[in-house]
């Protein structure tokens, strides 16, 4: 079992990388809507040049590995993403998902076929001949949004379900609660630093400081950039940094996302325990099941619910 959750999390950082090497061709691009007359069906253009018709509210959403922005827009998908028949699914939204069925992450044509969706939605890259044969199936737009901004995911996802207005919404309350948040944080902790790193399969990651969890972290919820996350950011959603830089670091409050388990032997390595928010006792540990990993509304909002829980218990 624990091989087939480290080969999990490798495929989900895999994942990760690759969804970045897209960034710079996708955002420039928007989907451009066709026609807005109530009498034609509505025409968008996706990623790969496609003219796609949507359907008008479609029943049987296929959207994997997107499932969070769906639910934030009060959709059930389907089917929802899965590596390994379920030995690894979206922990964080099953509250919402629970007794959805599972299709395998890489969405063989015969899995899709099975599910008879009405509209698939699916983020870059794809093969074209891919496409083809999912576009058999269903109408398919691939999206132009940028994987590492999800607000900008959710405003297309939400313009291609036709729910441009529960969007703004979920982005509106975000916006709202991220505010109060950061103020709450700033009464107890201001000018004071954090960092999240990602333990797996014995190697260190950081987090870049603009996205995922990094993004809730400094610019959702003001808190300062230790100088080593700063030079060690990349194109990647996670930078690698060695236990010997992490010690050097001069942080506050460590997010401490552990897919080793409490047996891992790094935590009993000396420099380790020296880490100052080691000593401190203010590191803060989460399973790779919650949101840290993740991108979208819920997992931003979930990742935001932890850090100011955690700090603000931490001290009082």
């Amino acid at each position: 079992m624990k091989k087939i959750w480290s080969s999990s999390i490798l495929l989900m950082l895999g994942l990760m990388l690759a969804g970045c090497g897209n960034e710079q061709s996708n955002s420039g691009e928007t989907a451009e809507k066709k026609t807005s007359n109530n009498t034609e069906p509505e025409i968008m253009t996706d990623n790969l040049g496609n003219e796609v018709e949507i359907p008008d509210n479609p029943e049987k959403v296929l959207a994997s590995y997107l499932e969070d922005y769906l639910v934030a827009l009060d959709v059930t998908p389907v089917a929802q993403w899965s590596i390994y028949d379920g030995e690894s699914i979206q922990e964080y939204l099953q509250a919402d998902l629970e007794g959805i069925p599972l299709i395998p992450h890489d969405l063989p044509y015969e899995s899709v076929l099975e599910y008879e969706p009405d509209l698939i939605v699916i983020r870059d890259p794809i093969e074209q001949d891919m496409y083809d044969q999912y576009a058999q199936i269903a109408p398919t737009f691939v999206l132009n949004s940028s994987p590492t901004e999800w607000r900008a995911t959710l405003e297309e996802i939400g313009e291609v379900l036709g729910k441009e207005e529960k969007a703004q919404s979920v982005l509106d309350s975000y916006k709202e609660k991220a505010k109060e948040k950061a103020e709450e944080l700033a009464e107890v902790v201001e000018g004071e630093s954090a960092a999240a790193i990602w333990m797996v399969n014995n190697s260190l990651f950081v987090v870049h400081p603009e996205r995922s969890s990094g993004a809730v972290l400094y610019e959702d919820l003001g808190l300062e950039i230790p100088e080593v996350v700063s030079e060690l950011s990349s194109d990647a959603d996670w930078a690698a940094i060695s236990l010997e830089e992490l010690a050097k670091m001069n942080v506050d409050h460590l997010f401490f996302i552990n897919s080793d388990g409490p047996n891992a032997e790094m935590l009993e390595d000396r420099l380790w325990q020296n880490i100052p928010a080691v000593q401190n006792e203010q590191v803060y540990e989460f399973g790779p099941e919650t949101s840290w990993l993740y991108y979208g509304p819920i997992a931003s909002e979930q990742v935001m619910d932890n850090v100011v829980e955690s700090i603000t218990n931490r001290v009082q």
